[in-house]
């Protein structure tokens, strides 16, 4: 009879603790038997006992039995052997099942059926051959308990067409129970491999759930945060750590998912949270349509800016190289034409001081393309000694000849008499207007004029310029985005100047931050390289 499967060697159990498993059961059911034997031969009850042909004997063998199988069970608990235990254990329950069945013959069919079980449950757990060769051995056991009846006893039992019967049951269970091992195998090993693939999935899933850039939170309906990646940690800042309540991690992203719940739209106005002031979008979802679980996932809004300014600078870069050859002509031509109105013999002496000033910012605005163009290109400046302290005193007259505001106020306050750095003086140039242009435009009080001071100092050697003015001051939310590109609360601003500024110091080695400070209005810190600062001190 085929069913479509190999009947040679069963394949390899994946998981061998499941055969031990089903060893220690085969055990237990002996154990049972041996009890329900031993319980007919000693029963104090007449009606219950069952009487043997030779009593003694029927009592000894139940009691022998009774012990070996408590002895088979405590065997399989620790065995590594199983085939030898199993056909151990199946000849003990041959001849028990034999003599039993000539000392006890009015339960000889209930015996047989016993032995039935035992022969199935160990063809599950040997080969074939060998399950084959166990029921034909049971199946002589039977036939010589007949013929020991029939020819010594000189009575028959049971009909020979029962023994028959038993002899045909033997071996159709010990045929089908081999097959049935083999499925059984084959769908624990399948199991076992789904089992092991579901493993490896779930474990991909929490390592890339845990290093995405996307926060995930999971939420309960008490609002316990249940699970919590890398990446959220990060975003919710110090105030997450060591607590589970999502009000006290993060109250703002609370009240937006308490929103959520009560409503069903997503707010997405970005909201600031951690002590780096992310900029995220929080989207909510049901962990399960019927869940009270929340999902909650972290959109770093300011990975997107980042790449968008990227890309931007890249094009502004591009953008300037064409640029500059559309400013050139015309600043040529103006500068050309101012050098030939200077030489007319008919200028006064104030229309010729405009004309040099006319002169003079050609060549700064020419400064400043060379300038932009070189931070596109990321070229490095051209560094050179600076004495600071004269060379902001001619910024501040050149600066007030080219914004003749009376009304504000540019000083220069510094300590120290001479003040040396080492920087391009075309790239400070350009810093320091961009930075006193803010002064003035942002840096004055309602109704007020500029009141703007250059520092000049040194700190632990190195040399510092501080532009400071004495207007209402930055607010808290606007600081972490102030040298971004295009970013700017002026409506006629482009954003650049902060970026461009800081670039231009970083290309020198020097560095442009914003310094609070407690007496209102704000500082800006020019940190630059000091003379000899790569040799030891």
């Amino acid at each position: 009879m085929s069913i479509g499967l190999p009947v040679a060697a069963p394949p390899p159990r994946t998981d061998p603790s499941a055969q031990f498993r089903e060893l220690y059961l085969f055990a237990l059911y002996r154990l049972f038997e041996a009890g329900m034997l031993a319980l007919a031969v000693f029963n104090p009850l007449p009606s219950w006992r069952l009487d043997a042909q030779t009593p003694v004997l029927g009592q000894g063998l139940a009691a022998i039995y009774l012990v070996l199988a408590v002895a088979l069970l405590l065997h399989a608990r620790r065995t590594k052997r199983i085939v030898a235990h199993t056909l151990t254990a199946v000849g003990v329950d041959i001849a028990v099942a034999t003599m039993a069945s000539s000392l006890l013959p009015a339960v000889a069919p209930g015996i047989a059926l016993m032995l039935l079980f035992n022969i199935g449950a160990t063809a599950l757990l040997l080969p074939l051959r060998q399950g084959l060769a166990i029921a034909v051995i049971a199946s002589l056991s039977l036939a010589g308990s007949y013929l020991w009846n029939l020819f010594m006893v000189g009575v028959s039992p049971r009909p020979l067409a029962e023994l028959m019967m038993f002899a045909v049951s033997f071996m159709a269970i010990a045929a089908l129970s081999y097959p049935l091992r083999q499925r059984v195998d084959l769908t624990q090993a399948l199991a076992d491999r789904r089992g092991a693939e579901a493993t490896r999935l779930a474990e991909i899933n929490e390592l890339i759930i845990r290093r995405m850039r996307t926060g995930v939170l999971l939420v309960d309906r008490d609002g316990q945060i249940a699970l919590a990646n890398e990446a959220a940690m990060l975003l919710l800042g110090e105030g997450a750590v060591g607590t589970r309540e999502l009000a006290q991690a993060a109250p703002e992203l609370a009240l937006r998912l308490a929103e959520w719940l009560r409503t069903g739209v997503h707010n997405e106005a970005p909201m600031r949270m951690g002590h780096e002031q992310f900029e995220l979008v929080p989207r909510f979802a049901r962990l399960l349509a019927k869940s009270d679980s929340t999902l909650i996932f972290l959109d770093d809004t300011s990975l997107v800016s980042r790449r968008a300014e990227s890309l931007t600078l890249a094009a502004m870069g591009r953008f300037s190289a064409s640029l500059a050859h559309e400013i050139r002509n015309p600043l040529a031509a103006i500068s050309y034409a101012a050098q030939l109105l200077e030489e007319s013999p008919e200028l006064s002496d104030g229309d010729r001081q405009m004309v040099q000033i006319i002169l003079k910012q050609c060549m700064r605005t020419n400064s400043i393309v060379e300038s932009v163009l070189g931070l596109a290109r990321r070229e490095r400046a051209t560094a050179e000694h600076v004495e600071l302290v004269a060379q902001l005193r001619g910024f501040i007259e050149e600066f007030k000849q080219t914004v003749p505001d009376e009304t504000d106020n540019i000083s220069l306050v510094a300590p120290l008499p001479a003040v040396s750095a080492l920087i391009d003086s075309k790239h400070l140039h350009q810093v320091l207007t961009a930075l006193v242009q803010n002064a003035r435009r942002h840096g004055n009080q309602p109704g007020k004029p500029a009141l703007i001071a250059l520092h000049v100092y040194k700190i632990e050697e190195a040399p510092v310029i501080d532009v400071i003015d004495r207007g209402p001051g930055i607010p808290d939310s606007v600081v972490p985005q102030l040298f971004r590109p295009f970013f700017t609360t002026s409506q006629h601003g482009t954003g650049l100047g902060l970026y461009i500024a800081r670039e231009l110091c970083r290309a020198n080695g020097a560095s442009l931050d914003y310094v609070p400070t407690t007496q209102g209005g704000c500082c800006f810190r020019i940190t630059l390289p000091g003379l000899h600062t790569l040799l030891p001190a």
